[in-house]
């Protein structure tokens, strides 16, 4: 899952993006509203975590304009005030989600993934094929009922083919949604994380590479 962290205070959306990352989840992170547009215009995310109160470009003029835009991009609005009055604003905008501060993180990782579960089309909560079943909440991957011990990109990683019910993925594509900013656009991490994948995988094998297309479950 790619996530876009919108918090003017810099510790705080640190704090925020070292939690989702150890998540498996793809973080990247702007400290104002005018740079989370300029991120949303390149990088479809499927969830932006969003600061009310922003400098630049205040969060509820980057909430309408992420739905102006006709983003599938879920939106899970933060603020320092938790009034009835103020949730129902924010929802009101556009939200998906509304989170007052200040918040525990086990339920911000809860409400990430449950509105991330409704972008293109909506996922299961628990992802089964055959005898390959993955939860996501619990971070946990089985194959025959034994445990599959996966890195936090290799669960990812399975994560989202799983997600694309047997769509053949891109390379690129998995690193766009997988990977944050900071990827290298060149590099084989992508092809090196889905052999190591495989082999934790075991028979019979289950990800196919289709030829100059890329992969699939």
């Amino acid at each position: 899952m790619r996530v876009l962290v919108v918090e003017d205070q810099p510790d705080l959306a640190n704090s925020v993006a070292r939690v989702l990352r150890r998540e498996g989840m793809a973080v990247d992170v702007a400290y104002d509203g005018g740079a989370a547009l300029e991120r949303a215009t390149v990088v479809e995310y499927d969830v932006v975590v969003l600061d009310r109160d922003l400098p630049v470009v205040h969060g509820d003029q980057v909430c309408r304009a992420l739905i102006d835009q006709g983003a599938t991009t879920r939106i899970l609005m933060l603020t320092a005030s938790g009034t009835i009055a103020e949730r129902v604003e924010g929802l009101g905008l556009g939200a998906d989600d509304y989170l007052p501060k200040p918040f525990a993180y086990a339920e911000l990782v809860a409400r990430i993934r449950a509105v991330g579960r409704r972008v293109r089309p909506a996922t299961p909560p628990v992802l089964v094929h055959g005898d390959l079943r993955l939860d996501p909440a619990q971070r946990t991957a089985t194959r025959a009922g034994s445990r599959l011990p996966l890195s936090p990109k290799e669960f990812a990683v399975l994560e989202y083919l799983l997600s694309c019910d047997s769509r053949v993925v891109s390379a690129e594509e998995l690193l766009d949604r997988v990977w944050d900013e900071a990827a290298d656009p060149f590099t084989t991490t992508v092809k090196a994380t889905v052999n190591r994948l495989r082999s934790k995988l075991g028979d019979p094998p289950l990800i196919e590479t289709v030829p100059r297309a890329g992969y699939r479950i």
